[in-house]
């Protein structure tokens, strides 16, 4: 008898590959063989496989079947095979004709032939509709998440009794979606977070909205409560993710299990916030075996707020190096390596000190009880290469009497969100064409080549660079700061004004600083031993 074959698919890392299932019937000793680098779970789908197809009224052969899984080099975990194997099986056993090469079959397989869902689905179908596979066939569970892949018919069933009376050419299966159960009325809203919320800090409202412009990474110095207030407001001025990145966010989601049944495509950007006792595997991702995306991937195309930073182990703080430069995290184990987006946007929220007293203690007109060697240690745990990576910082400033009493609120996030929205549009002009979206994502040889600023308004910039204040990196991210900067107030290119400003944000000085270093600048008429950066 021929071998029968069917297809599957694996995900490694964010992305599916196709896999072709075999089963060979030959007469033997009764054994069943997996072959194709199976792991633990994989090899125990044959009594799985048994027992399904038994306990639905099929046959199972007493002979010697083996299953080979190609390409035999991929490795290949979980039990997604489950369906693919025991159709395998059946078509090889003459219990049912050879499926179709463009049918896909993803779900695991229960005792009593039940069938499961299974993490990975939408990669898994983005991966068939690549091959031209035109039919998927999941368990009801996944229907939702494996209809978001373009172009791919998909089969929901309940049980392998199902999928074997479709192969057999009965009608595929057809459920009503479910009514209304008691106690399923309309949920009342909840209070979305809103950036009137926030009594002052213009300028730390003003670095959000650069931040949404163009991606850059922000770095926030001050009280826990209003660090904590802005970085939750970030992703409400955020534009809505293109089609393209929230099937990106919504494959990561999938193979990390995230994903609830039944829930469609979200185009809200992600916000992440892991606790600050997290391993070095649940924010860069990795494991044992399964290899899963970490807190860095899951806020692909959306934020990752690391709050009171400095109490993250160092290790973990410095694993983010990688990640912000090429928007990417590689896993690599000695068996496979798994690539997964992680294009986000940092926010680091730090207190001055270990106390965290002392823009509160300054307002009362006591002493902070830590001293000056204790805030720099503390502080001094966010290395020098990391922040080197935040192109924003910025320290808050004490709220105002009038914003602790509601009467000096600051705008909403609508009203901000329509800025940025607009900036995007002129950022988007600007970059058609080219493989970036974000002016964060733009490499320094383009930003000088490709997308100058103004002539002569780098020359503040350049003295920096000559009296080794800014590194060579820090001057890039100067620049793309002040593109979005030119974004947000509706000018061509950057001028000297930009550069200025986006120096600034760069270095954390605060507004009078700023000014301060500015009228140096013009005094000393460019002296060497004058810089704005001072």
């Amino acid at each position: 008898m021929e071998a029968a074959r069917t297809r599957t698919a694996t995900v490694i890392g964010a992305e599916g590959h196709l896999i072709e299932v075999e089963a060979d019937i030959a007469p033997g000793l009764p054994a069943t063989i997996v072959t194709g680098l199976p792991d633990t779970v994989l090899r125990e789908a044959r009594d799985r496989v048994r027992a399904a197809l038994i306990n639905s009224g099929e046959r199972w052969p007493s002979a010697k079947i083996t299953v080979g899984l190609y390409p035999a080099m991929l490795p290949k975990r979980g039990s997604a095979y489950d369906l693919a194997i025991a159709v395998a099986i059946m078509a090889a056993n003459g219990d049912l004709p050879a499926p179709p090469e463009t049918t896909m079959f993803l779900a695991e397989l229960a005792l009593d032939g039940r069938l499961r869902p299974v993490p990975g689905v939408l990669p898994a179908a983005l991966a068939a509709t690549r091959a031209e596979i035109t039919t998927i066939v999941v368990a009801t569970a996944n229907e939702a998440e494996a209809g978001l892949a373009p172009s791919l018919t998909v089969i929901a069933a309940d049980s392998l009794t199902e999928v074997a009376a479709w192969l057999r050419g009965g009608p595929p299966p057809h459920r009503e979606p479910p009514g209304p159960g008691p106690g399923d009325g309309p949920v009342p809203l909840q209070p979305q977070p809103d950036l009137a919320d926030v009594p002052g800090q213009a300028e730390a409202r003003r670095a959000l909205e650069v931040c949404a412009v163009g991606g850059h990474h922000l770095s926030l110095l001050g009280p826990t409560g209003a660090t904590t207030m802005l970085a939750e407001r970030l992703p409400t001025i955020l534009q809505p993710l293109e089609a393209a990145a929230a099937l990106e966010v919504a494959s990561i989601h999938s193979v990390a299990g995230m994903r609830s049944p039944g829930t469609g495509l979200v185009t809200t950007p992600p916000f992440v916030a892991p606790h600050h006792t997290a391993s070095k595997a649940a924010i860069i991702g990795g494991g044992s075996g399964l290899i899963r995306p970490g807190a860095a991937s899951l806020a692909h195309r959306g934020v990752l707020f690391l709050d009171q930073a400095p109490e993250f182990a160092r290790d973990v703080l410095d694993a983010l190096r990688q990640p912000l430069e090429s928007g990417k995290v590689v896993i690599a184990r000695a068996s496979a390596q798994a690539t997964f987006p992680a294009r986000f946007t940092l926010v680091l929220a730090a207190s001055p000190c270990p106390c965290t007293a002392t823009i509160a203690a300054a307002q009362e007109g006591t002493a902070c009880r830590c001293s000056p060697a204790a805030r720099r240690r503390y502080l001094g745990r966010l290395s020098g290469p990391l922040l080197d990576r935040v192109s924003v910082k910025v320290s808050l400033q004490p709220a105002s009497r009038e914003g602790l009493t509601g009467r000096a609120s600051g705008e909403p996030s609508a009203v901000a969100a329509q800025r940025v929205a607009a900036a995007r549009e002129r950022s988007a002009a600007r970059l058609a064409g080219t493989p970036w979206r974000l002016n964060v994502e733009i490499p320094g040889p383009a930003l000088r080549r490709a997308f100058p600023p103004a002539a002569g308004s780098l020359r503040p910039l350049e003295r920096a660079m000559e009296l080794g204040r800014v590194s060579a990196r820090s001057a890039d991210q100067i620049v793309g700061v002040a593109w979005s900067l030119a974004d947000l107030a509706a000018k061509d290119r950057p001028g000297s004004d930009e550069i200025h400003l986006a120096i600034e944000l760069w270095s954390g000085a605060t507004p009078q600083q700023a000014r301060d270093a500015a009228a140096a600048w013009e005094e000393a008429g460019g002296r060497a031993d004058r810089s704005p950066a001072e």
